[in-house]
């Protein structure tokens, strides 16, 4: 199967046309916020040259925005509705840094502008912006080969926006974990008893501990396995750029450590690190500052995702057939991570 996010093969529309009259039941098993009807979608892909619309369907993955599959006379296309919780006074970084990456060789989806130039726009109420396809499948247990190439499509990543001219500060960074743990009502020992005592634990000491002036740049800052694509071995494209940000390239390493290098039993896996290490070292080489801190962005990384998903946890929007993601996964990774003492029990090895 070949999709952006694994999505479920599109339903053809009926014919007489290319809009469905009579609404099929496929959205009501959909994971997506915003429906759009039939009147709205026509008016909004007016705007643009893509030819009859042949098959339009939700994407069950995701939670943060509304996922389309769209598929037309001249290609298929991702139509993605922006949800609560992106600023809509971000998408223009993320929609130019697409088009930024994309020019300097990284696989990942283009923007596509309409006949006015934009490449934003508005749909059922929502922004929204219509995106290039992407070939390949997001691998749920990767290999250690896999991880390779993440590394190094990473460092890729951090190499081709190095001369991107846009700015945003990391909104979900450490100095935004203490509001997004209060805005869990004191609600944490619900999830598990303790977590509540381990999370002001954490916050104290990383609080000390983070470290500052590590070479930075543009980062991905949400590289798990389902915004991958691979076709074989071979990594095919990235996709999901709605948290990237400005921050330190070994903290966008040590993000991927946590997605990528823990079994499912909760075991750090450290080929899989080395190898990742290493793919990532192959393209751009990590300076001391940034190994020396791996312990510590990883320790972070696992609370700002820990946090995220107990945010999700505790607050699923109603009608919402959106399975939320679990937090103590990220509890045990945190568990893990205060026992490291240095990078080389990830497996960083110096290079050359």
């Amino acid at each position: 199967m070949t999709g952006h996010k694994r999505f479920r093969t599109g339903c053809a529309l009926p014919p007489g046309g290319p809009w469905s009259h009579t609404r099929p039941n496929w959205l009501t098993d959909m994971a997506v916020y915003t429906e759009v009807s039939d009147e709205d979608l026509r008016g909004f892909l007016a705007m643009y040259d893509l030819g009859r619309v042949l098959a339009f369907k939700g994407i069950a993955e995701g939670v943060e925005n509304s996922n389309y599959f769209l598929q037309t006379e001249r290609d298929r296309f991702i139509l993605t509705l922006y949800e609560k919780r992106v600023r809509e006074a971000d998408l223009p970084f993320f929609l130019d840094l697409m088009e930024h990456l994309s020019g300097r060789g990284l696989n990942c989806p283009l923007p596509v502008r309409n006949s006015a130039g934009q490449a934003l726009g508005r749909l059922a109420g929502r922004p929204a912006v219509i995106v290039t396809f992407l070939e390949g499948i997001a691998v749920k247990r990767p290999t250690a080969g896999h991880c390779r190439a993440l590394g190094a499509e990473l460092a890729r990543l951090h190499r081709a926006g190095s001369d991107f001219p846009g700015v945003r500060a990391n909104a979900l960074s450490i100095d935004a974990w203490a509001p997004l743990y209060a805005s869990a009502d004191g609600q944490a020992d619900r999830v598990a008893p303790g977590l509540a005592g381990r999370i002001e634990t954490e916050l104290a000491e990383l609080g000390t501990l983070w470290p500052k002036d590590l070479p930075s740049g543009v980062i991905h800052a949400d590289l798990f396995t389902d915004n991958v694509f691979f076709i074989g071995d071979d990594l095919s494209g990235v996709i999901d750029f709605y948290f990237a940000c400005t921050d330190a390239f070994a903290y966008d390493l040590a993000i991927c450590l946590n997605a990528w290098c823990f079994e499912p039993d909760g075991s750090f896996n450290a080929t899989k690190g080395r190898a990742m290490i290493a793919g990532y070292q192959g393209v751009r080489p990590l300076e001391p500052a940034e190994v020396a801190a791996l312990p510590v962005l990883a320790r972070g990384s696992a609370l700002r995702f820990m946090l995220t998903r107990l945010v999700d946890w505790l607050n699923v929007p109603p009608g919402a057939l959106v399975r939320p993601k679990d937090p103590l996964e990220y509890d045990r990774k945190l568990a893990f991570h205060r026992k490291v003492g240095s990078a080389g029990e990830y497996g960083w090895e110096p290079v050359g």
